[in-house]
């Protein structure tokens, strides 16, 4: 009995074998496009969030995986899966392969994973991705949520989407606790999008707030409506509950080991400008530069010829003609008295 090796399933990226991908040559300009695309470079990509539920998922868990996906899929910066997804167990022995694989074949650094059991109720698994491996996750268990629509989110303070979130953590536990400044960072991480050198201030349409109390953390998502003031020129703030709102405690974590992560928080040398030569900054003036000229030899250059000088020249002629025609020749001398040209005449009158 002979047993076959099964054929490899050919994808835009690549050939699927299992849970293995292997890049090879692009063939076409598109894919050729693509990979250049997912390829290192100094300057990255906006991080991408990957959306996934287990075998079983409560309507909580759904409703918080499709708010994730409302607030993050502007621009294409997130994907969303409908399938259950049976082999993914983060925090098992080889529960990740499957993990790992879609988020190489998706070119997502971020993921959420959703569950509901009887051990674990409502629980949602949130993590980031290092080279497509998992780099650090923390699960979180959802006591309570509140859905955009449930606070109408179609309100007029609603923020718009692709918009740049505050945030603001109240209670020093976020500097103090290793497992809550964990979740800080994983969530500025999450909603950090786009990074831009300069903000619009009538942009800034909504902020996340969180307080740490106790064992738990409330996180709460409003928009920012800017009223009139009467006591000052500057607007009156006030924030209104858009949504989605929770209430989380954390369940468990996995934080990298010290070499995976400064491997992974590695800046690249940037490229250097080339140096151009006798140019130079100064603070206060700006761009300096340094021109040299070779030597200039005024007495051989073609210039233009002034009135002035003309009416020099002409007077000159007139002088040495009228002193020409009022000298008489004298007798046996050999001279020879020439004619007066017309011009000599017409200057001389």
């Amino acid at each position: 009995m002979s047993h076959k090796t099964p054929r490899p399933k050919q994808t835009s990226a690549g050939f699927e074998f299992g849970t293995m991908l292997r890049i090879v040559k692009p063939k076409t300009k598109r894919a050729k496009r693509m990979l250049e695309k997912r390829a290192p470079k100094v300057d990255e990509n906006v991080k991408r969030l990957m959306l996934l539920q287990g075998t079983k998922s409560s309507s909580l868990i759904k409703n918080v995986i499709s708010d994730l996906y409302h607030l993050k899929k502007a621009g294409g910066a997130a994907v969303k899966f409908s399938r259950k997804n049976d082999n993914v167990r983060p925090f098992e022995g080889g529960g990740e392969t499957s993990l790992e694989f879609l988020s190489a074949k998706t070119d997502c650094s971020l993921f959420a994973f959703g569950t509901h059991s009887k051990k674990r109720p409502n629980n949602l698994v949130i993590g980031r991705m290092y080279d497509h491996h998992v780099l650090d996750m923390i699960e979180l268990g959802v006591d309570k949520y509140q859905s955009i629509a449930q606070l109408g989110g179609g309100r007029k303070a609603a923020p718009q989407e692709g918009s740049k979130p505050c945030f603001a953590f109240l209670g020093d536990a976020f500097e103090s606790k290793p497992e809550l400044a964990h979740l800080k960072e994983m969530l500025l991480d999450f909603f950090r999008g786009e990074e831009v050198e300069t903000i619009n201030v009538g942009g800034l349409d909504r902020v996340f707030v969180c307080a740490a109390a106790g064992d738990k953390v409330y996180l709460r998502h409003c928009g920012i409506e800017l009223k009139k003031s009467d006591e000052s020129k500057f607007p009156r703030v006030e924030l209104v509950e858009v949504g989605p709102c929770f209430d989380i405690s954390i369940r468990r974590s996995r934080k990298p080991s010290e070499d995976l992560r400064r491997e992974a928080m590695k800046m690249p040398l940037k490229t250097a400008k080339k140096k151009v030569k006798n140019v130079k900054g100064d603070s206060l003036q700006g761009k300096i530069g340094k021109i040299y000229m070779p030597k200039q030899e005024v007495e051989g250059m073609a210039l233009a010829k002034m009135k002035g000088l003309k009416r020099e020249r002409r007077q000159a002629a007139a002088a040495k003609a009228a002193a020409a025609a009022d000298t008489p020749a004298k007798e046996g001398d050999g001279s020879v008295v020439a004619e007066e040209t017309p011009t000599q005449k017409k200057a001389r009158l």
